[in-house]
């Protein structure tokens, strides 16, 4: 196990799949549509641009950890606790957005880093309780296709298979199933929630354990953890109440990116190895 968990890049930011557990089987997928169970709080409409703009990412993707807190909250900290944590610079910033900005509330809050393919949990005393490597949706990009949700039970296309950015408070529910999911968006089904079977094809459990966050884009949208990491850190932080949930954009696309260019080009005629 892994890890430790309509906006643009560079500044210009713009304002699923209901994996809820989803394992992407689109012929099953209207059995887990968005449903409310008696009790349940759903919560309205509520993606945001996110609270500043962020510098470009440098992506890891260390091996998993689950922290355990050792302050109260009467001893409420006045800066974010990262733990020692492998974290990227944006991450960081928008942590620290959050929690010493003010941004969150007050409330628990996490950040999903999708270049580097990661979830952050921190509690409403801004610490961080644990961090993982993600599943995402399976297209790139940062916008939220309209009615995505009402898609679920047909079967939501592959491009608009996205993880959308941007700033959403977010409440606990169930699905259908009756599993436990944390609502992103719900009118859009996103959310996140455990690992749950899937078809064999789709390696999604190897695609957690790997190496690299590229091959982490596989899900109709939601953010999925290992039932491990869903249990001893996404519902004991985020489960009981609202918190906040801040989604980086993607990174910018090769062709967006600088170029690097030879400062002292050698001579046509140098003699170079082959």
């Amino acid at each position: 196990m892994k890890g430790l968990l309509l906006l643009g890049w560079h500044g210009v930011w713009g304002a699923v799949v209901m994996s809820m557990v989803l394992a992407g089987e689109p012929a099953h997928a209207a059995e887990l549509a968005p449903a409310a169970t008696p009790g349940d709080a759903l919560p309205a409409p509520s993606r945001a641009p996110l609270p500043a703009p962020l510098p470009s990412q440098s992506a890891t993707k260390p091996a998993s950890r689950v922290l355990t807190a050792s302050t109260s909250r009467s001893a409420r900290l006045q800066q974010v606790d990262f733990r020692d944590a492998s974290i990227s610079t944006e991450a960081r910033q928008m942590a620290r957005m959050a929690f010493e900005g003010g941004d969150a509330r007050g409330l628990p809050f996490a950040v999903v880093d999708k270049k580097d393919a990661r979830l952050f949990v921190f509690n409403a005393d801004g610490q961080l309780t644990g961090a993982t490597p993600a599943l995402l949706g399976l297209a790139r990009g940062d916008d939220l296709a309209p009615n995505v949700g009402e898609m679920v039970a047909t079967g939501i296309p592959p491009a608009l298979r996205t993880t959308p950015s941007g700033r959403y408070d977010t409440l606990p529910g169930r699905n259908l199933k009756g599993e436990a999911v944390i609502w992103v968006d719900y009118d859009a089904a996103f959310a996140i929630h455990r690992l749950r079977p899937s078809p064999a094809s789709e390696r999604r459990a190897e695609r957690l354990a790997s190496a690299t966050p590229e091959d982490n884009r596989i899900s109709l949208g939601c953010v999925i953890v290992t039932g491990d990491f869903f249990d001893q850190v996404v519902r004991p932080t985020l489960g009981h109440g609202a918190g906040v949930v801040y989604v980086l954009p993607e990174p910018p696309a090769m062709a967006e990116r600088p170029v690097a260019m030879n400062t002292a080009p050698q001579a046509r005629n140098a003699a170079r190895p082959l």
